[in-house]
């Protein structure tokens, strides 16, 4: 019990008086707009170059 104690007191002498935080984001806020997605073809566009690029640089420097 005693040990208790002296833990409280420990613990409590370097607290400020108020421990509390405000929250750095708070919530509830405004919802963000949906993240946008490119479209499939910009994805296969950017494999083809890709894939181009690699064969090209291996037809040119064998």
């Amino acid at each position: 019990m005693t040990e208790q104690r002296h833990d409280e007191e420990f613990y409590r002498s370097d607290r400020p008086a108020h421990p509390t935080l405000e929250e750095d984001r708070p919530r509830g806020g405004k919802p963000k707009a949906p993240a946008k997605h490119r479209g499939p073809w910009v994805t296969v566009g950017i494999v083809v170059l890709v894939v181009v690029l690699v064969v090209l640089g291996i037809a040119l420097f064998p």
